[in-house]
């Protein structure tokens, strides 16, 4: 399916599992988490939380089974597993070549909901971070996906409005995210890439 981008002065990419097929060093990274804290483990589940930050999902975590986990323990626990892991994370080519084909004519953002230092890490390790207009983390907001926060403050930093931006993601939180702060969205899909407006 050809997407027209045409309407758009900006772009903004989600990063895990939409640049950066980094979503299965995630979910490993939670196995390992899961397996020293001694809480359930479903990789379907972890996927579906794409995009939250991990001490979130830990409240997740708390209030689906009944626990009374540490976030901040837990999360840094996952967070230093996942840097351990150090697999290769691929560039998804799909929207990598978005990205590249745009940068000279549109605006770029990056809205992530990983920490900035593992944003940081992982953009420039893939050959991303240059060219960017704009890189909003899960460190920059208060409100995490499905909270629009993350897109809007992008817009912001790009100086458009979010009509005139389409937001790239992989998970239905993103999407979330993308339609409540009046935005297009183009999913990625095992079928390739797919157009949500509004």
């Amino acid at each position: 399916m050809t997407i027209n981008l045409t309407p758009y002065k900006g772009l903004i990419f989600d990063m895990d599992g939409t640049l950066i097929d980094s979503m299965p060093t995630h979910i490993e990274s939670w196995r390992c988490t899961a397996h020293f804290f001694h809480f359930p483990f479903d990789s379907e589940w972890f996927y579906s939380r794409g995009g939250k930050p991990s001490r979130k999902i830990v409240d997740d975590i708390n209030l689906l089974y009944g626990l009374s986990l540490n976030s901040k323990l837990v999360s840094e626990y996952k967070q230093k597993t996942f840097l351990e892991l150090g697999y290769e994370n691929a560039r998804i080519e799909a929207t990598c070549d978005i990205l590249e084909r745009y940068k000279a004519s549109k605006k770029i953002a990056v809205g992530t909901g990983s920490k900035r230092e593992n944003a940081v890490k992982l953009l420039e390790k893939n050959a991303l971070l240059d060219g960017l207009d704009a890189l909003v983390t899960a460190s920059d907001v208060t409100n995490h996906k499905p909270h629009p926060e993350t897109f809007l403050k992008a817009c912001e930093l790009m100086q458009l409005r979010p009509a005139e931006c389409v937001v790239f993601e992989d998970t239905e939180l993103g999407k979330q995210a993308a339609h409540s702060g009046g935005m297009d969205c183009i999913m990625v899909t095992s079928a390739g890439l797919e157009y949500f407006p509004i």
